[in-house]
């Protein structure tokens, strides 16, 4: 037999959870700081038999053979039971700690996003936007095309007036401009980059937003949970940049800052497979960058508790952006060619054409995905609020 002692020794480690015990013969503990959400009965002292690894089989057997009853909530009863028997799995990343250094990311950036305002604002649109667009109809605009990139990101968030949103690696601020307006939400938009935070923070200024949005130089390495709580985190082409060994940072961060149940809306570059960074692309392009399978995201999300929602390719219409660019850089050769000489010229030229062609043979792809900080049975039933 199983002494009452051994029987709460082993309740003392099943510590997660608002519950109550109560014994053959009256006694009773309680874990959690709350009311108990349910109630196990144990009927008679347990048999060697009854014990099991598996906590959730020793429980359903017992409860089958009398031995136990349970009242309340069988919410609560599997959510205790997932947390316990996959503690290891989700707690896997609580230690992560930086594998490249904030001065490191911080000159990585510095080389490709500091090349200046007046460069990006050649070719790019007047949003200033750096990243995939999203084309509804073949003859889109690319500013129509950023516009409706960024609606769609931010209808997928589903915010509310007064949430607090946080945009990681906000670039020149168009997004989070656009959700104060739109939605009345308040952003703090987090770079790295010297000139897109000057930029930002006069973009804001001009749209008479400062009571609304702030922008500051701050790594996503030094975001604490101790000074900012969000209710919706975006993170639009900024993920690339984060490193293979700092992505179960990067989530742990999120998570930190995130508040539980709250939507989470990377936006990002993958490959099929895990692999090196392209060689050329490391040393010219992007330093430091890294591209992850859509797999290996997956897996270390998982790990710290986040729950996918939607994950939506948009490859072809990255291809159709680059194109875009391309066109635009090649169209002001006149303007580029002042300022940079044709080593520059002809490597950018190269790094636009030759991006677009890998988006367009499969070998990169763009994924929106879209997680919850754990679970959350709130959120609107079906994902028709998107397209309204």
């Amino acid at each position: 037999m199983f002494s009452k002692m051994i029987l709460k020794r082993a309740f003392k480690k099943w510590n997660m959870g608002d519950y109550c015990v109560v014994f053959w013969d009256g006694d009773k503990i309680t874990n959690g700081l709350n009311p108990p959400k349910f109630t196990i009965k144990i009927n008679r002292p347990l048999k060697f038999s009854d014990a099991k690894k598996d906590m959730s089989l020793a429980i359903a057997e017992a409860y089958m053979n009398g031995v136990i009853d349970i009242e309340g909530s069988m919410d609560e009863i599997a959510r205790v039971l997932y947390l316990h028997s996959n503690y290891e799995n989700l707690h896997k990343h609580d230690n992560a700690k930086p594998m490249q250094s904030s001065a490191k990311e911080k000159s990585n950036i510095s080389s490709h996003y500091d090349l200046g305002n007046d460069f990006y604002s050649i070719w790019l649109d007047e949003t200033w936007s750096y990243s995939c667009a999203y084309f509804k109809t073949p003859q889109d605009s690319l500013y129509q095309a950023q516009i409706q990139k960024i609606d769609h990101t931010l209808k997928k968030l589903d915010l509310k007036k007064g949430e607090k949103l946080l945009d990681i690696g906000c670039g020149w601020g168009w997004l989070s401009i656009r959700a104060a307006q739109t939605y009345g939400v308040d952003v703090l938009g987090i770079t790295i980059s010297e000139e897109q935070y000057k930029a930002a923070t006069q973009r804001v200024k001009d749209a008479n937003l400062e009571d609304k949005i702030t922008i500051k130089l701050l790594n996503y390495q030094d975001l604490d949970g101790a000074l900012y709580q969000f209710d919706k985190v975006v993170s639009v082409g900024m993920f690339e940049h984060v490193g293979k060994l700092n992505i179960p940072l990067y989530f742990k961060k999120v998570k930190e800052v995130l508040k539980p149940g709250g939507m989470f809306l990377l936006h990002s570059i993958m490959c099929c497979f895990e692999g090196e960074t392209n060689a050329w692309i490391d040393k010219y392009i992007f330093p430091g960058g890294y591209l992850p399978s859509l797999r290996e995201v997956i897996s270390i999300m998982s790990e710290s508790d986040f729950h996918l929602l939607i994950a939506e390719s948009l490859r072809i219409h990255y291809a159709k952006t680059l194109d875009i660019w391309h066109k635009n850089f090649n169209d002001n050769l006149d303007k580029i060619s002042k300022r940079y000489d044709q080593r520059f010229v002809r490597m950018w030229r190269l790094y636009l054409d030759s991006c677009a062609s890998a988006f367009r043979v499969g070998s990169v792809d763009l994924f929106q995905l879209l997680l919850t900080n754990s679970v959350n049975n709130d959120l609107p039933l079906t994902k028709e609020y998107i397209y309204k």
